[in-house]
């Protein structure tokens, strides 16, 4: 039946039948996706809900006219089941960025794609909506509270529940209408594409090329950044996401002023009610559908959710307290804990030889202290360490050794930031002097609280010749 109303539509458009009709991989919808090759290569699509296909081929021909780069439809069937489009290619900017997405390490044409693509997101969220008739989307027109109650109760529904947690729902359901308040406190008369992600662009001659725009309504802006910048599988460094942020904010000012602090602050609210619309998702397709791709993707997006609750949420109190168990869970927090950055710190004396690295990885760092001006040398500072007032005053008033853990900070922080990028588990740092006391001591020491502050990641310190060990832990 499909093929045969494919072929009919084919050559009902170019005068010829297909030589060939090729099934394409299917996405996460239930629509089907056919490449028919002859005359013309088209591709075909047969979706199960009129109303969605309508909706699409409705803003597909919108689009086109606003000169945004969407694919083009040729013809539809008379109940809009099925219809024929302009093929783009094979290449989703998904797999386009594919060695950046394992490696985190984006070479300079993945980072170009992303940055071309997230330029045009104002594009399509402005220009797109220019006399955008919206009563065509479907299900609903616009981004409301009941839609986004919908998607809250799919998370509580489809994932948390599935977890076996407990949790008071009078509580959980209080904190939803509080978040429902502050998404809604923007309005605005643009298009909210709703699912922009790298599986939804694909990449045509180099150019993003903009598709699945069939769930989109008339709604905030924020919402797409955040599905883009924050998409779980993505796995975009944060160093990178700044960056694409700025690119967005920069196109965004064509359009409208901006107040970057509050941009920043309502964009926050987003991206976790973006996490947990897509934990809900992955919980229905992947724990009672059973399709393995979406399971897979969990650990990713629960690992957003733990980055996002480092800095409280203090309009919904219950709910804060309800993910924090959430991503503690043990069939998470294993994981979680497989991909999680330990660093080891350690003073030592040379004399007694450079430490071993106990997780097999080949060490890290050692820097040398020995070239910093040495209390050892003077015998009221024999009974100290580098922990005690009476050094810690030499030291700094003599000020060399501020100096060298400006640049020993400078050199680590970089290598953190990239290890927790790589998602690395284990970096060692140690520091080493004459006699492992004063300077290798101090300098540890300090750079372990500094690691600590500064990243939220667990640090163990190890004074090796003064046997004195003290672990800082991440806050979550």
């Amino acid at each position: 039946m499909v093929l045969t109303e494919l072929s009919r539509l084919y050559t009902s458009l170019t005068g010829s039948s297909p030589l060939e009709i090729i099934e394409l991989p299917s996405s996460g919808s239930n629509r089907r996706y056919f490449r028919l090759l002859g005359s013309q290569t088209l591709v075909g699509v047969s979706g199960s809900s009129a109303e969605e296909n309508k909706a699409f081929i409705y803003m597909a021909s919108h689009f086109k006219k606003q000169g945004l780069p969407v694919p083009e439809v040729y013809i539809a069937s008379e109940d809009q089941s099925f219809y024929l489009q302009e093929d783009l290619g094979d290449t989703l900017l998904f797999d386009a960025i594919e060695k950046g997405r394992k490696s985190s390490v984006f070479d300079e044409s993945e980072r170009q794609l992303l940055h071309k693509t997230i330029a045009l997101l104002p594009v399509i969220q402005f220009t797109g909506a220019e006399d955008f008739d919206f009563f065509q989307c479907y299900p609903q027109p616009e981004f409301n509270e009941r839609s986004i109650l919908w998607d809250l109760n799919y998370f509580k529904y489809c994932f948390l529940k599935a977890t076996g947690m407990e949790f008071q729902e009078n509580l959980l359901e209080d904190d939803f209408r509080k978040m429902c308040d502050v998404l809604l406190r923007d309005k605005s008369h643009t298009f909210m594409y709703r699912d922009f992600q790298s599986r939804n662009v694909m990449v045509k001659e180099g150019e993003p090329w903009l598709i699945d725009f069939q769930g989109g309504r008339k709604g905030p802006i924020y919402y797409d950044v955040a599905s883009f910048l924050w998409q779980a599988k993505a796995r975009l460094p944060e160093g990178l996401r700044k960056d694409l942020l700025s690119t967005y904010m920069h196109a965004l000012e064509a359009f409208m002023p901006i107040d970057k602090d509050y941009f920043l602050r309502q964009l926050r609210h987003f991206v976790l009610f973006r996490t947990l619309q897509v934990l809900g998702a992955y919980g229905f397709r992947g724990y009672f559908e059973k399709k393995p791709h979406f399971i897979q993707s969990v650990p990713h997006a629960i690992e957003n959710l733990k980055q996002l609750l480092r800095e409280d949420y203090p309009e919904y109190p219950y709910l804060c307290t309800i993910l924090k168990k959430l991503v503690g869970l043990k069939q998470f927090s294993d994981d979680i804990q497989k991909r999680t950055l330990e660093i080891r710190v350690m003073s030592f004396a040379y004399k007694k030889g450079i430490p071993n690295d106990s997780t097999g990885n080949g060490g890290g760092f050692v820097f040398d202290c020995r070239a910093i001006n040495n209390p050892g040398k003077y015998e009221r500072y024999n009974h100290f360490t580098g922990l005690d007032e009476p050094v810690i005053r030499f030291l700094e008033e003599d000020g060399e050794i501020t100096s060298f853990l400006k640049h020993i900070y400078t050199i680590v922080d970089t290598s953190v930031q990239r290890y927790l990028d790589r998602g690395f588990t284990n970096l060692m740092v140690c520091f080493g002097c004459t006699g492992g006391q004063h300077r290798s001591v101090y300098s540890a020491q300090h750079l372990a609280e500094h690691l600590n502050k500064k990243f939220n990641v667990k640090v163990e310190l190890v004074h090796r010749e003064q046997n004195i060990e003290q672990i800082f832990n991440s806050t979550l």
